[in-house]
């Protein structure tokens, strides 16, 4: 089975778990548009009704607003019901590296509002151990963020600043830099990672989504 049929039959299964009058965390990448998508055909159709959704990225609300989901933000509504999101890996404990589509920043915080954390992918998107497949990204400040490369190689990784087009520095829709951090067989420690890298001015946030208990829902080839 293709990996898109793969990451749609998850989404449409995390769907599943959405019930109408809740307010719902939207999130970002290729697998989490899918489940806005469903959402989009559920609420069409009166499946379900006076959903509100938070979105975690500028192109995620201009999905949500052509779909027609009403949006709402977190000012407005600092606790939600459940947020449903896609992710680059997922170890078996449930820890994730997320942010490969640039909005980790605003997933993170729209995941950490909400009572119940819902994550969507393929098969291929479970490791044994996170980051063997998919770089870290780690977000910073763009002032001095040549100043983080030195300390990324020490814990292990070869970093490199994300590109966007034309060349130039890839910005977040929060107006940083993104620097991914590939290592070569994965993390052996990645609380210890996070931990080091929060520690260092400048540092925003990072992709590594720990002890945030999701319920993760895989795709599989094969799966009924």
């Amino acid at each position: 089975m293709a990996a898109d049929d793969l990451k749609r039959r998850a989404a449409e299964q995390g769907v599943q778990r959405i019930q109408s009058g809740m307010i719902v965390g939207l999130g970002s990448g290729s697998t989490a548009t899918l489940a806005i998508e469903a959402l989009g055909r559920k609420l069409a159709g009166g499946e379900l009704r006076d959903i509100v959704g938070v979105p975690t990225s500028t192109r995620t609300r201009a999905l949500a607003e052509a779909l027609g989901i009403p949006l709402t933000t977190l000012d407005e509504r600092r606790h939600l019901d459940l947020t449903i999101d896609g992710a680059d890996e997922a170890d078996p404990r449930g820890d994730l590296i997320k942010g490969g589509g640039g909005a980790l920043l605003w997933e993170k915080i729209v995941a950490a509002a909400s009572r119940r954390y819902v994550i969507v992918v393929d098969e291929t998107k479970v490791v044994r151990v996170l980051g063997e497949r998919f770089p870290l990204p780690v977000e910073v400040v763009p002032f001095g963020w040549r100043t983080h490369l030195d300390a990324i190689v020490a814990l292990g990784a070869t970093p490199s600043l994300r590109l966007g087009e034309g060349g130039a520095p890839f910005v977040t829709d929060a107006g940083n830099y993104l620097i991914d951090c590939r290592f070569p067989t994965g993390m052996a420690d990645p609380r210890q990672v996070d931990r080091v890298l929060h520690d260092r001015p400048g540092v925003v946030e990072t992709g590594l989504f720990l002890d945030m208990a999701p319920e993760v829902i895989v795709g599989r080839s094969g799966s009924a």
